[in-house]
């Protein structure tokens, strides 16, 4: 039977969401993505079995007391594949994530929870496209975006059920938030 489909991640606060959430929105014509959903993933775990959970909350918690909360911010904007045939839209993390994201995707490893293998780049996805298209201009305009910094305390192991939530969109459960530092 197959695993559930989980990533872990850094969620932007309320405040932070808003900040984003106003900017874009006088900015129609873009499938946005509900602020809801917006997270940094740190890790994609496309199959996770219920044998496996305890030992992947246990191994990130041995991770997160490792790094101390960090001050971040989003700034910058960025497109997948690549800005001529945009499938997505994202925000870029003013901080490098990579060594977090690097222990986090070990960690899984460790617990039987295997990462998707994709190479990491920290992005919080703003809008996925129906077809590719030229979003070079719309980078323009998103890269003009600074949020208020924000403390990450914490990372949060969710769930990701698909065609669950609003419009057909996945649904997302957090199962577990794991404090940074040793406290």
């Amino acid at each position: 039977m197959a695993g559930q489909r989980m990533f872990v991640a850094v969620v932007p606060p309320d405040d932070v969401k808003e900040e984003l959430s106003d900017f874009l929105e006088p900015r129609g014509g873009m499938p946005w993505i509900d602020p809801e959903q917006w997270h940094l993933t740190l890790a994609f775990l496309p199959s996770v079995h219920e044998r496996d959970l305890d030992e992947l909350i246990e191994a990130l918690v041995r991770v997160a007391q490792r790094h101390e909360p960090f001050d971040l911010s989003l700034a910058g904007a960025g497109a997948f594949p690549d800005a001529l045939s945009a499938k997505l839209l994202w925000m870029a993390p003013a901080a490098d994530l990579g060594a977090l994201a690097s222990g986090v995707r070990n960690a899984c490893n460790s617990a039987g929870a295997t990462p998707d293998g994709q190479r990491f780049v920290g992005h919080l996805t703003i809008a996925r496209l129906h077809r590719g298209m030229d979003a070079r201009k719309w980078l323009q305009v998103l890269d003009t975006f600074r949020s208020d910094p924000w403390t990450v305390t914490e990372i949060e192991l969710v769930a990701s059920h698909l065609r669950e939530g609003p419009s057909g969109r996945p649904r997302y459960e957090t199962v577990a938030s794991v404090a940074l530092g040793t406290r």
